[in-house]
């Protein structure tokens, strides 16, 4: 009876893994905000990042208002800059935009981002989950870019891409001393 009803659990778990994207075993539950939500697949580096988004009033949309609600078009990693750059499609009226941003894509020393919107400084609430932030804030009408701007970006050139550095630094004046001696 106990490996019948061991067996029987298995097989809910693997129904489970293979008919649904929500229930995974070795990933965190999407919760209902994440389920009801857009998502936007943003790619670096042959690894795919799921940003999911949404706007005020995303849980009650009415279908005979879906086109007033604001488009987004892109989002970007800004190695340079440390940030996350999207781009609107369209905002017909004020509104309020919320991101789930995970901590390996962008992430801010003690959590201060700041958030760009059309070159204004803009505030905005953050809400901390095990392995990401809730980010939101109002967007004004038209509005075209929004940048949100951190410490730690993907891809991030991490203690080998410094230990390289300090070898080839070595390996250059060594080259360098050696052209010398052989010049004398």
């Amino acid at each position: 009876m106990k490996i019948l009803l061991a067996f029987a659990v298995v097989a809910l778990i693997l129904i489970g893994v293979a008919s649904s994207h929500v229930f995974d075993v070795f990933a965190q539950p999407l919760d209902i905000a994440q389920l009801s939500s857009e998502k936007y697949q943003l790619k670096v580096d042959e690894k795919t990042y799921d940003i999911y988004y949404g706007y005020q009033g995303s849980f009650e949309v009415d279908v005979n208002k879906k086109d007033e609600l604001p488009k987004l078009s892109t989002m970007n990693i800004n190695p340079e800059r440390k940030s996350l750059e999207i781009t609107m499609a369209s905002v017909p009226a004020n509104n309020a935009l919320w991101l789930r941003l995970p901590f390996e894509v962008i992430s801010a020393e003690n959590a201060q981002y700041r958030v760009v919107i059309d070159g204004v400084d803009t505030k905005y609430e953050l809400t901390k989950f095990p392995d990401q932030y809730a980010l939101g804030m109002i967007i004004p009408k038209d509005t075209k870019n929004i940048e949100i701007i951190g410490t730690h970006v993907i891809p991030e050139f991490g203690a080998f891409s410094i230990i390289i550095l300090g070898i080839s630094f070595v390996g250059i004046i060594c080259k360098t001393k050696m052209r010398k001696i052989h010049t004398l």
